[in-house]
């Protein structure tokens, strides 16, 4: 399922409640449980002509539809300087840079990360000879960040570490913190937010949040308020594309400059998210590891800015923060902690 000319595979469902993976596993030679969630994670798998998630029920008769893949050469080595802020015989930690893609993707031009990983260490090129799990186009690539996202990435130097790095996000006992500018306050100060990300079917580009897509959880905290913004700590429970994005979006409270969910500001010309911390349980000794890195100078200044009283808008209409949730946002299990409400709000 890598070449562009091959036609789609449609298959039947024989079975009445079988799982969407378990059934692509059991139909397609050689595909692992793991492998074929990939394929449904990236949008090349439809049950009569819709996305489904992973857990999907299949019903006898209805029609699985396998897209291929269209095929890239593994990127080539390019000299990109990259900032390490750990690393051991196992795994690195980089604190990535904004405009720098994580990975080759459709219409990518420049090298990009993966191109500057291989060419720091060429040995993470063989991960996918002792894992077929591991995608050959993205090397010892643990989790993703987006274009414009500073912070924290993991890279596996081996198969072993790239397995038990990713059991633990599978798991939800990795714990990533990251701070995010947003547009007004929330209100509660803290909560959970809990509402279910797919891609958007009008726009491939965008994520949303569809009933029948895979669950999804952030957490946040504010940590400083401003004129007519606020510092938010939010922590990944799920790790779905664009989800910090598209959930604070979802409450009305969009990052700094994120012109695809939100607005755009004078202060700042990318969406002002940056991964913080990581916390894991290392490899190969199994310690908990905890890694920080500090926001990059445009996130500092932009948080200068606010401190000294100037609004994030400029001239922009301040879209207030809700006060109350829309019908669509449900709030549940009140509680407190360090003496602030905290609420979940679940979007339907």
């Amino acid at each position: 399922m890598n070449d562009t000319n091959t036609p789609a595979l449609e298959l039947m469902a024989d079975q009445d409640g079988e799982r969407l993976d378990q059934f692509l596993a059991r139909r397609l030679d050689g595909a692992s449980r793991s492998q074929a969630r990939h394929l449904i994670d990236d949008g090349l798998i439809q049950v009569d002509g819709a996305l489904e998630r992973p857990a999907h029920k299949l019903r006898f008769g209805e029609l699985v539809t396998i897209f291929p893949r269209q095929s890239s050469p593994v990127e080539a080595p390019a000299d990109i300087e990259l900032q390490i802020v750990y690393e051991d015989e196992h795994l690195a930690v980089i604190d990535k840079q904004a405009s720098l893609t994580v990975h080759p993707a459709p219409g990518e031009t420049q090298p990009t990360l993966i191109a500057a990983v291989l060419n720091q260490w060429p040995e993470v090129a063989r991960i996918a000879e002792d894992d077929p799990d591991a995608d050959p186009q993205r090397p010892g690539l643990v989790h993703r960040l987006d274009r414009d996202t500073t912070g924290l990435l993991m890279i596996a130097k081996h198969a072993d570490a790239l397995r038990s790095l990713r059991e633990q996000l599978r798991q939800r006992t990795m714990d990533k913190r990251y701070l995010a500018v947003v547009v007004g306050a929330p209100d509660p100060p803290a909560g959970l937010i809990d509402a279910p990300i797919g891609r958007d079917p009008s726009d491939p580009r965008r994520m949303a949040i569809l009933d029948r897509a895979r669950s999804s959880q952030t957490g946040y905290e504010t940590v400083e308020r401003f004129s007519d913004a606020a510092l938010l700590e939010c922590r990944l429970i799920t790790g779905r594309t664009h989800q910090i994005r598209v959930h604070l979006s979802a409450i009305g409270h969009p990052i700094a400059g994120d012109t695809m969910y939100g607005v755009s500001t004078p202060l700042i010309d990318r969406q002002a998210l940056h991964a913080r911390t990581l916390t894991i349980q290392h490899p190969a000794s199994d310690e908990p590891l905890t890694i920080s890195a500090d926001p990059p100078a445009d996130f500092r200044s932009l948080l200068s800015h606010l401190r000294e009283g100037e609004l994030l808008l400029g001239d922009q209409p301040v879209r207030p923060g809700r006060t109350e949730p829309p019908d669509t946002v449900k709030r549940q299990h009140r509680s407190t902690r360090r003496n602030r409400r905290r609420r979940t709000q679940r979007i339907r």
